[in-house]
């Protein structure tokens, strides 16, 4: 089941949308990850239970210029034929 991440913190303006999509390509997940207005950046996420777990455990941390707080993890539905960097919200 895919999964809904909202990531806090300093996680805009240092290249978190495009580090998360070549992770994302990596693992083999599919979905999209976008800026918010709110600073924070969203995504959703979908692929097998351990490419899942890792790609939250790599948000968690995010890249090396970012400073994550937290990372809210909810269910969600959709089904996605790869992984894409959408518009800010």
């Amino acid at each position: 089941m895919a999964k809904r991440l909202r990531i806090t913190g300093r996680v805009q303006g240092i290249g978190f949308r495009f580090s998360m999509w070549r992770k994302a390509e990596e693992l083999g997940v599919t979905g999209w990850v976008r800026n918010c207005r709110d600073g924070s950046v969203e995504a959703v996420v979908d692929g097998s239970d351990q490419a899942l777990q890792s790609i939250i455990a790599w948000a968690r941390i995010g890249p090396r210029s970012a400073r994550v707080d937290a990372v809210e993890v909810s269910e969600a539905a959709g089904s996605f034929a790869s992984f894409e960097q959408w518009p800010n919200s």
